[in-house]
């Protein structure tokens, strides 16, 4: 089922806020930056908890950095010096995070306003990104569709463009899995379907590097407390996790889980990488209801193509060819445990 009401307004207009409900979950979207901004769950005494960090306002999705739940695009992630070449032309794009491009640039798709469609168990959004807009080429048209069925909550992403271009689309909603509003997220625990990762430079910037993970705080596929690696000094450049890694293969990408609440979430996804990040840089911020949230107050699994892939030959390529179909899903289960 799929209800409307009025989120608030922005610059004049109406923005409406969509609710997916099947049974007791229950998940809110908005169109600015075809976000989610509510998730809930029951925990293992039956209680609704909201796990996922929000605002109350239009202006504050606008206005903060950080993208609270939003889909990231035309390029989540970073491009080192913020240029990159297909077929032999250079394009500059807008440099937002020093000389590097992030999620898109200074105004990325997490910022658009979308519109919108409803189903009877999905809501789907729409963008059309100009040719050159942040310095990207060709006329773009993106697609998100939420689908909450079964229990899972599903992200499926469509685009195609006129001319070679580059697309990587993801989701940046932060999870806390004891409440959107309970502060650290060190006692969960993480399990990630990753025996490598591409190791980062200057500006958390890929090197083309990918490495093993064995040995390292990185190495997740056993599971492990999140207190017990967060203050280790590999880790201390980052703040704690802010990695990609290269998934396994087989769908399986994380599961992440809450002992002090008992949910559980589990990530499949067709993508080859995923960001996961523990916002270290994660300021001082209003949430939803009267909520703070700072530094390690969620964190985020970024499904993606490896970040600067499109400058590095070894990585799998994030270019979509003019008239091709980009593809891609992600799905999110919750549960108890």
């Amino acid at each position: 089922m799929v209800t409307q009401e009025i989120f608030g307004r922005l610059d004049g207009r109406e923005i409406p806020l969509l609710t997916l409900t099947e049974g007791p979950v229950s998940v809110e979207l908005i169109p600015l930056g075809a976000a989610v901004r509510a998730i809930r769950v029951p925990d293992r005494k039956g209680r609704t908890v909201d796990v996922c960090l929000g605002y109350d306002t239009p202006a504050e999705y606008r206005d903060w950095n950080s993208a609270l739940g939003g889909t990231l695009g035309r390029c989540a992630n970073r491009i080192g010096g913020a240029r990159f070449a297909i077929g032999g032309a250079e394009y500059r794009l807008t440099a937002n995070e020093g000389a590097n491009t992030l999620h898109g640039g200074a105004e990325g798709f997490h910022k658009k306003l979308w519109s919108c469609a409803v189903e009877e168990h999905s809501a789907a959004f729409f963008l059309d990104s100009p040719d050159g807009e942040e310095g990207f080429p060709g006329n773009l048209h993106a697609e998100v569709t939420y689908t909450l069925q079964n229990g899972v909550l599903t992200m499926e992403y469509r685009a195609s463009c006129d001319r070679d271009t580059v697309v990587n689309l993801s989701n940046h909603t932060y999870f806390n899995l004891a409440g959107h509003d309970a502060g650290s997220i060190a006692g969960h625990r993480v399990t990630l379907g990753a025996g490598r990762y591409t190791p980062s430079g200057a500006g958390n910037v890929p090197t083309g590097e990918i490495a093993p993970v064995d040995g390292t705080p990185l190495d997740l596929r056993q599971g492990a407390l999140l207190e017990e690696r967060l203050g280790d000094p590999f880790l201390a450049a980052t703040r704690g996790y802010d990695h990609n890694f290269v998934l396994d293969g087989g769908g399986l990408a994380a599961e992440v889980c809450c002992p002090a609440t008992g949910i559980a979430l589990e990530v499949r996804t067709t993508l080859e990488g995923m960001q996961f990040y523990t916002s270290g840089f994660l300021t001082d911020r209003p949430g939803k209801s009267g909520a703070r949230y700072g530094r390690a107050s969620g964190l985020c699994l970024e499904t993606q193509r490896f970040p600067d892939a499109v400058n590095h030959p070894s990585f799998p390529s994030p270019v979509l060819r003019a008239g091709e179909a980009y593809r891609e899903a992600t799905s999110w289960r919750f549960f108890v445990k």
